[in-house]
């Protein structure tokens, strides 16, 4: 099924096939950070505020790990280690 289109462009109202599928996923992302930081929230991550970089590593984790938190995933760094800048 073709889409209806003036000088190659959709016709008001309706919107490339693309275009809707890149909206719905840039929105199923938004969802499952979304999630992920409500996880975070709710193991109290942010009350202190994280003190190193594990403690971000950790935040950071969490949040990419997203709706898995609540499937059992349970992500949490205990160290990290920072490159050394070059001499």
């Amino acid at each position: 099924m073709r889409e209806r289109t003036i000088n190659g462009r959709p016709v008001r109202g309706e919107r490339p096939a693309h275009e809707m599928r890149s909206r719905f996923l840039s929105l199923l992302l938004l969802a499952w950070l979304a999630t992920g930081l409500i996880a975070a929230g709710q193991r109290h991550y942010f009350e202190s505020g994280p003190l190193n970089c594990a403690g971000w590593e950790t935040i950071a984790v969490t949040a990419v790990a997203g709706p898995l938190n609540y499937m059992g995933l349970k992500p949490k760094v205990s160290e990290c280690q920072l490159p050394e800048p070059s001499q």
